[in-house]
């Protein structure tokens, strides 16, 4: 029976040109991390369409991550090799391609954190989620400037490996935390205490059950976290609104 990958620590660390991130990824699968277990972001990504002619906020923000397979022709392959890539417009930084679990802690942390006119961008979803805030402050400015960040999920005994293989690919900025990024449920979600909290903070009662059932539906039919939740958001952003606080909570007229 193969030994199953249990990732307790998440190393991050910027680099500064694409072709260091695709040769970093496919190291680290060649090393055995699954592909759900790395995140990358970044804004300027080599692609033949012009993002800035099909990108708002209003469109884009929360509107769901597409497969890795549809931008992974348009950015590159080594994207198709990860998990629920999509583009999310950030304050500060503008919009940026987001893959990995990653993409689970923006989703669920744009209303607020990101998508508020006085937000603090990408700061404030890092802190949130524990990062020191100088650390965070760090790699928004470096998304800024056009640089990637990358974000994987290792064992804490194999955490000195990666480290390693990281800042041999030209890592700068290397950071670890104890801790992974938060996956919606672990498995099914029974129960609205399934959730994760960066998922359940954002949803009124009513969307925690649609989020819920929509998300087990698709998982059982699927076997898929990442298409689960991509189709959980569409569904609460289909029948609600945000509230003032960035809560999904308000009913759709006619829905």
């Amino acid at each position: 029976m193969p030994e199953v990958y249990q990732a307790e620590r998440t190393i991050s660390a910027v680099f500064k040109e694409q072709k260091q991130v695709d040769d970093v990824i496919r190291r680290l699968l060649d090393r055995g991390v699954p592909r759900d277990h790395i995140s990358v972001m970044g804004r300027n990504f080599q692609s033949e369409t012009r993002i800035a002619g099909f990108i708002t906020k209003k469109d884009v923000i929360l509107g769901g991550l597409r497969t890795g397979a549809i931008f992974g022709s348009l950015f590159g392959s080594f994207l198709s090799l990860l998990t629920g890539v999509g583009v999310l417009f950030i304050p500060f930084v503008g919009p940026i391609v987001a893959a990995g679990p990653i993409s689970a802690l923006l989703l669920g942390a744009a209303s607020g954190a990101i998508a508020g006119s006085a937000g603090a961008g990408l700061v404030s979803v890092f802190t949130a989620w524990g990062m020191p805030e100088d650390k965070a402050a760090v790699y928004q400015t470096r998304l800024q400037a056009g640089e990637f960040l990358l974000m994987t999920e290792v064992p804490a005994n194999r955490a000195g490996e990666f480290q390693l293989l990281l800042e041999s690919a030209g890592a700068e900025e290397l950071s670890t935390m104890d801790k992974t990024l938060a996956h919606p449920c672990p498995g099914p979600c029974n129960s609205p205490e399934d959730l994760s909290p960066e998922v359940r903070a954002h949803l009124s009662q009513e969307a925690q059950r649609v989020f819920i059932e929509r998300y087990n539906a698709v998982l059982n039919e699927t076997s898929d976290e990442f298409n689960a939740e991509q189709a959980a958001w569409e569904a609460v952003h289909q029948r609600f609104d945000e509230d003032e606080n960035g809560v999904w909570s308000k009913q759709k007229v006619g829905v």
